[in-house]
């Protein structure tokens, strides 16, 4: 069975710090391009950040410039976002996607997608 499964998500204090992981069964992620996306309660899905498959390439929507880094294990087929300074607004659910064209990553026209793992930052 194919599966594209985020894990990492939880309840977190202002300034503090998550990582999310991104693991595929079924299939292998070595090739793709992969995509983080995050929707906030009452807001549409927004992009965070992709990543080439060979992880050379990464690009992140502003507002989380300077605080996550994705990175990628193509060995461990797994995708990770790792978030620091994290801020009220950056609670949300958090999906990743893939995708065989880095520009549709950039564009949110994605694949295939998982079910999602919430990040909710609060004191």
């Amino acid at each position: 069975q194919l599966q594209l499964v985020e894990s990492g998500g939880g309840l977190v204090q202002p300034g503090g710090s998550l990582r999310l992981s991104c693991a595929a069964s079924g299939f292998t992620l070595n090739d793709k391009t992969i995509g983080w996306f995050r929707q906030a309660p009452g807001k549409e899905r927004e992009g965070v950040s992709c990543i080439s498959p060979s992880g050379r390439i990464t690009n992140y929507t502003d507002s989380v410039k300077g605080r996550f880094t994705i990175s990628r294990d193509n060995a461990k087929n797994t995708v990770y976002l790792q978030m620091n300074s994290l801020e009220a607004e950056d609670t949300a659910v958090y999906y990743c996607a893939l995708t065989g064209v880095y520009a549709r990553c950039v564009s949110g026209r994605m694949d295939y997608w998982g079910k999602g793992t919430l990040v909710t930052v609060s004191s």
